[in-house]
């Protein structure tokens, strides 16, 4: 089953996408944070992990932004 028909079938249970990306990543206490954060509204605590993430990885988070608005017609 693809990843989408997954997503459908998870929330035709009653589950929200927030419910299934958790249940997709379990107990993963890195994640776990993530999400308390974006749940507190901290904007600028999930940017700072963002920014550290895409570094580690040898990436700019304003360019990766950038061309991610720009995929999505956002400008």
């Amino acid at each position: 089953m693809n990843p989408m028909e997954q997503i459908k079938k998870s929330m035709l249970k009653g589950l929200t996408p927030k419910g299934i990306v958790k249940k997709m990543m379990g107990n993963n206490p890195i994640f776990n944070n993530l999400v308390e954060m974006a749940d507190k509204g901290d904007t600028k605590g999930v940017e700072t992990f963002a920014r550290n993430l895409l570094k580690q990885k040898g990436l700019d988070y304003d360019t990766e932004v950038k061309n991610f608005k720009n995929k999505l017609g956002i400008n």
